[in-house]
């Protein structure tokens, strides 16, 4: 009895589970991804060529505007659904991890601003946030020892 039940399971989550075909998402990241890479290139053109403003200054407003852009795509609900068409294509760039500090903050705000948005806000990119300063730190500290010992 308990393995027919197994079975039948087995059977129901085969079918209710999405299936995905790996070249058309690898092509829907690439173009979303591309499509952001180039919007940015954009700005950083108009920042040099237009604005005058030197590479860096440029790269910093590059940025900045980025990170407003997915911030207000997400408060207007658009870029949970570039998200769901384009995959890692949205969630990589810079405008991905915005997309997740901006998401939970919105979604919590009825809960007010210390128990909503101050605890809930990274709740997705804290762990990003924290294994990327971790992982910084011990290739600098093994960079360092490398370059003490005289290994690099």
């Amino acid at each position: 009895m308990e393995e027919q039940i197994k079975q039948e399971y087995q059977e129901y989550v085969k079918e209710v589970t999405p299936t995905h075909n790996l070249w058309v998402q690898m092509l829907k990241a690439f173009l979303v991804g591309g499509i952001i890479c180039v919007i940015g290139q954009f700005i950083l053109n108009y920042c040099t060529q237009t604005l005058g403003l030197d590479k860096e200054t440029a790269g910093s407003w590059n940025s900045l505007l980025l990170i407003l852009m997915s911030i207000l795509l997400t408060g207007i609900n658009v870029y949970p659904s570039i998200v769901k068409f384009g995959g890692a294509g949205a969630l990589v760039p810079i405008t991905g991890f915005a997309n997740s500090v901006a998401a939970p903050a919105i979604e919590f705000k009825k809960e007010g601003q210390v128990f909503g948005i101050g605890c809930k806000i990274f709740t997705i990119a804290g762990p990003v946030i924290l294994y990327g300063i971790v992982t910084s730190w011990v290739l600098g500290l093994l960079y360092w020892l490398g370059k003490s010992f005289g290994w690099f």
